[in-house]
Order: structure tokens, then C-alpha cells, then sequence
């Protein structure tokens, strides 16, 4: 730990380099310290302060600027503890509340409102579960020759897709389709419906198996789509006005768009003990965002299915003002997926 004149000395930089992102020099530390220190006692803290990692000097004659070590102490030691504000916190929990009976939409409406309330982008992933398995089906009318197939999964998951049928969607056809997913279908891992089961649907179907293979394939494909991790961004271009990130924003929202990386280091959390962490900067296992900083949380609901909700910044970013939200709305979801369980 430091001394407490140090520590204000770097509170000081810290804060005030968050707000300006200007190098803070001696004569600055002696007007905003709350007591009388010498500029010569203020440089041999800073020459101190700047030995033990904790900031450096980017030129010879100017100030000092903190370290991504800098913004672990402040955050660890220094930071007050903000909160939200009740306007905002009861606007949050309505558009969460909303959603409760359906994770994926509360899991996604929550990444939008990281990214609303922090600036940063907001992220989810609903990750896999090869327990996973389809607990109902259902074939709706949508006009015309058009229906509607919704899947739901024991993991609370909803997938539907719109299908155009080659005959009209009468009472015959849809118990028809009843009966073939109830037999091959409902109760069956997402991981083992494939084709091959369709070949099996003959035996029931007969004549009429061309007419349920456009409602058969359809539902192939949501079972292979909810069977898989699944990454959700929200507010990417907010990291455009971050101006810390320089022209490595462009990198960064190259990996974004990309996913593949982020859902990696989503499930090598998830493989940790963990259930949430702030990583600043080279803490951050992927090398791509290195120069971030990023909140990981890990929810388990249902059928012990698992998601990640997490924010991702500059290593620049208002920590007083943002993590609370952050915490806030990670809370929030916590408990409205507890409540759906009682």
C-alpha cells in the first residue's frame, strides 16, 4: 500500500487524466492537493510513483500520465463508490423486468443498457450446452401458404423461423406435424437432430413427408443454431469516440465483428472459477484487446444453462461513473433470473 500523500498524488492523476487526457504535471498536483506540498516534494513522489509502475512520462519535460497499473490501484484502492441514480436505476430495471421470462432477450436487452449507460459497447453470449434439448414445437399460421415454426428448448431458449409450405396448413398437416416431432423430435438433444432423423419421418409421414420437409429442415437448422455459443455486440461504435484507443480502434472493432476470438475468451472465463471480473488492459488473456478494459460476468439459469454478459472500453474510462451501472444492471439480471426460478 502507499502512503497516503501518494496515494492523492495518484487519485489526482488518475482523475484528472480520465477527464482531460492530458499529462498532469507538478504545478497542477500543488493547485488540487487539499494541502500544502512543495513542487520538489511533489516531483520526488511522482519520480517515486513513476519507479513502481504506477506512471510514466511519455516526454522528459512533461507530466505524468498513470499506467494500466495505475487504474488497478485506483480502482482496488482509490475509487469512491458510486451509485446510480434512482431515476435511472428504476428506468433500468423496467426494460429488464420486461424480459425476464425469456433469457435471451434479457441477456441481450442487457448488453444494450451496458452500452447505452456506459459508452462502451455492451456484450452477451448465451453459451453452449450440449445437454441442451427441444422441449416443444409449434406450426402457426402466417397467410396464405406461409407458417410460423417456433422451437423452445429445456434451456429457455426460442428459435422460430417463417416457412413457405407447398400445401395449406390445415388441421391434417399440423397433426400431422405433431406427431412426427412428438415421436422423433420433442425430448431430443439439439446436438443429435440432424437429417437422418427427417429419412426416419418417412416411416410416418409416407407420401406426405415432402410436404413437411421444408417444416423438417427448418427445424434441423434452429436446433443447429441453439445448440451453439452465440455472441450478441451492442454500441461497437461507441469505442470510435474513445480516444485512447487512437487508430486501434479499428483493430478492435475488426475483432469485434469478427467474434470468434471474443466467444473464446468468453468460454476460457467461463472455464474459471470467477463469477465476474474487471480486466485492465495486458490483464486480458487476448492479445487483440490488450489495450481494454473489460467486465466479464457469468449467470447460470434453467437447466443449468450458462451466459456471459460483459462491457469492453479503453483503459481510459470513467471507472467511478461506468462501473456502477456496469455492477447495477449485472445485479439486476442476476436477480430477476433467481426470481423466475422460485
Amino acid at each position: 500500500m502507499l502512503s497516503e500523500r501518494r496515494e492523492a498524488i495518484l487519485n489526482i492523476i488518475v482523475e484528472q487524466y480520465i477527464k482531460t487526457g492530458e499529462p498532469i504535471g507538478s504545478k497542477t498536483l500543488c493547485m488540487l492537493l487539499p494541502y500544502s506540498v512543495s513542487s520538489a516534494t511533489i516531483r520526488n513522489e511522482m519520480a517515486y510513483l513513476t519507479e513502481l509502475g504506477l506512471l510514466e512520462q511519455r516526454h522528459t519535460s512533461g507530466g505524468r500520465v498513470p499506467t494500466q497499473l495505475a487504474y488497478r490501484y485506483y480502482v482496488d484502492n482509490l475509487m469512491p463508490e458510486g451509485r446510480v441514480n434512482e431515476f435511472n436505476a428504476s428506468r433500468i430495471y423496467e426494460e429488464l423486468s420486461v424480459n425476464a421470462g425469456d433469457p435471451e432477450r434479457l441477456f441481450s436487452t442487457a448488453a444494450k443498457l451496458i452500452s447505452q449507460y456506459t459508452n462502451c459497447a455492451g456484450f452477451c453470449c448465451m453459451l453452449e450446452d450440449k445437454l441442451d434439448l427441444i422441449s416443444g414445437v409449434d406450426l402457426i399460421s402466417a397467410g396464405g401458404n406461409k407458417a410460423m415454426l417456433v422451437m423452445l428448448t429445456l434451456g429457455s431458449k426460442v428459435k422460430s423461423s417463417l416457412i413457405k409450405l407447398p400445401c395449406r396448413l390445415d388441421d391434417e398437416f399440423r397433426y400431422l406435424f405433431y406427431e412426427v416431432s412428438k415421436r422423433l423430435f420433442v425430448g431430443k438433444p439439439l446436438t443429435e437432430v440432424n437429417t437422418s432423423l427427417i429419412q426416419n419421418a418417412v416411416l410416418i409421414a409416407g407420401e406426405r413427408i415432402f410436404d413437411l420437409l421444408p417444416v423438417l429442415t427448418s427445424l434441423c437448422s434452429l436446433c443447429s443454431e441453439a445448440s451453439q455459443s452465440s455472441l450478441v455486440i451492442e454500441g461497437e461504435t461507441n469505442l470510435i469516440s474513445h480516444q485512447e484507443l487512437g487508430s486501434d480502434v479499428y483493430k478492435l472493432l475488426t475483432v469485434l465483428a469478427d467474434k470468434e476470438k471474443i466467444v473464446r475468451l468468453i468460454e476460457k472465463f467461463k472455464a474459471s472459477s470467477a463469477k465476474s471480473v474487471l480486466l485492465i488492459g495486458r490483464e486480458n488473456p487476448l492479445y487483440d484487446i490488450k489495450n481494454t478494459s473489460t467486465v466479464l460476468s457469468r449467470f447460470t439459469y434453467g437447466n443449468s444453462q450458462s451466459a456471459v454478459l460483459g462491457m469492453l472500453g479503453s483503459t481510459r474510462i470513467d471507472y467511478k461513473s461506468v462501473l456502477p451501472y456496469v455492477k447495477y444492471i449485472l445485479k439486476t439480471v442476476d436477480n430477476l433470473l433467481e426470481q423466475e426460478v422460485r
